[in-house]
């Protein structure tokens, strides 16, 4: 007899689009833009609260890190959450954690009181990067799932980086960095209660034995309903997600935790400091934004650029090439002579980094099994928070140290060993159903 997770499965990889798939796809990308302008955000900040003495470069830096630590921690535990209670409910108790510790943060009256802020905030918004991929998969037909996972990307963390300077430029002067973090609160607070129209997973319910419920979401999409009795005996109910992915995804786990960390390494380093590195070299705070801001419209090229290359040519040959080209540019950064040079290298390196690294995160939230995918991607995605809480602080005093040449060759580096780790995640996932890949 045909189960309802082999039912479900089948329709929504060959589902139309509905006005349900365009509401998840809004709403996720809606709070993937609040998670990547908050951390994006930050680097921006730097300047004006060193001009201001409210902290020194290495309290700045160490907030950084608290904020990362708290992601990472949230990340981690957020993503077996999910697995456990569904998409939805997790999804609803992250942003409100988050907004009303922005807030907070922007009421901060000492460099402590904005670490602790920060590292809740990291808590809360811990969740909201492995569920956009998984969730927004879930829902998406199998032949566009990669355009569709691309366009989450596109809205919701690519168009955040060249829109988080425009914030910081236009708005640093009028209500400064305290007026900002409370309006990305307060924002955060709005998108608390717009998500409570969302549905649940089909895929989730059908894989923990809710047949009915995962049925009644399907017909209410338009897609119809099972025209033969179908078996609702779902064997992975009561598996615990963390054990399901150390005990048959081990490999694709440690090599996503590998990727993930040397991705956020360089993106979240780079997000961080890279407005501080142009004033370094001699830039005005005004000038130095303006030069990041156009560096940064790499990231929303990077995005288009994905929802053409993942469903053509795949996801490993895609983020194979591009990490290895950007490493190359980072190189070329480093020992850029001219303005012009300095901001065509810039862009290249960021778009290349951006196409690589989300591609591979597009990749790792595809290759895990439904009851434990969120798991799987969240525990990976958590690492790479951790080990780039180290190197947020490290980065500055690496660049004291040896010189911003050793700086971008360090990217280079990372860029190379998340190359390297690409083809142990998992097999080629274009174009497949979800349960077949896992």
């Amino acid at each position: 007899m045909r189960t309802v997770e082999a039912f479900v499965s089948d329709t929504m990889d060959g589902a139309r689009i509905t006005p349900t798939h365009v509401k998840v796809v809004a709403l996720v990308a809606a709070g993937y833009c609040i998670d990547v302008i908050d951390y994006a955000i930050y680097g921006s900040f730097i300047p004006d609260m060193l001009r201001q003495h409210f902290a020194t470069q290495a309290q700045l830096g160490w907030v950084g890190s608290a904020q990362l630590f708290g992601l990472a921690i949230g990340t981690f535990l957020q993503g077996q959450f999910t697995d456990r209670f569904g998409r939805k409910a997790v999804y609803q108790f992250n942003l409100l954690l988050f907004g009303l510790a922005t807030i907070a943060s922007a009421l901060a009256p000492t460099v402590m009181w904005l670490l602790v802020t920060r590292f809740i905030a990291g808590l809360g918004l811990g969740a909201e990067q492995p569920l956009a991929f998984t969730y927004a998969g879930e829902y998406a037909p199998k032949d566009i799932r990669g355009r569709i996972l691309a366009l989450v990307h596109f809205i919701g963390g690519a168009l955040v980086w060249p829109l988080a300077f425009l914030v910081t430029l236009y708005f640093r002067e009028s209500i400064g960095w305290r007026g900002i973090w409370g309006a990305i609160g307060v924002a955060a607070l709005v998108l608390f209660v717009l998500r409570f129209a969302l549905p649940e997973s089909p895929r989730w319910l059908a894989a923990k034995g809710r047949g009915k419920e995962a049925l009644a979401i399907i017909k209410k999409m338009g897609l119809g309903s099972p025209s033969e009795e179908l078996s609702d005996v779902a064997i992975t109910t009561t598996t615990d997600p963390f054990a399901v992915v150390w005990r048959d995804y081990r490999v694709r786990l440690l090599a996503a935790m590998v990727c993930f960390s040397a991705f956020f390494c360089v993106t979240i380093g780079l997000g961080t400091w890279l407005p501080n590195i142009m004033s370094s070299k001699g830039f005005t705070i005004t000038r130095s934004l303006s030069y990041t801001f156009g560096m940064t419209m790499a990231a929303p090229c990077a995005s288009l650029f994905m929802m053409y290359a993942l469903d053509r040519f795949g996801r490993r040959r895609t983020a194979f090439i591009a990490f290895l080209c950007s490493g190359a540019f980072a190189i070329v950064f480093a020992n850029a002579s001219t303005d012009m040079q300095l901001i065509a290298a810039g862009f290249l390196m960021i778009f290349f980094y951006q196409v690589g690294g989300n591609t591979m995160q597009i990749f790792t939230s595809e290759v895990f099994p439904t009851q434990a995918r969120a798991s799987g991607f969240g525990m990976a995605a958590g690492i790479g928070r951790l080990a780039t809480a180290g190197f947020v602080p490290a980065l500055p005093m690496i660049q004291h140290t040896y010189g911003l040449p050793v700086v971008f060759g360090t990217i280079a580096a990372l860029m190379a060993i998340a190359a390297s780790g690409l083809h142990l995640i998992g097999p080629e996932t274009r174009r497949r159903s979800l349960e077949s890949i896992a």
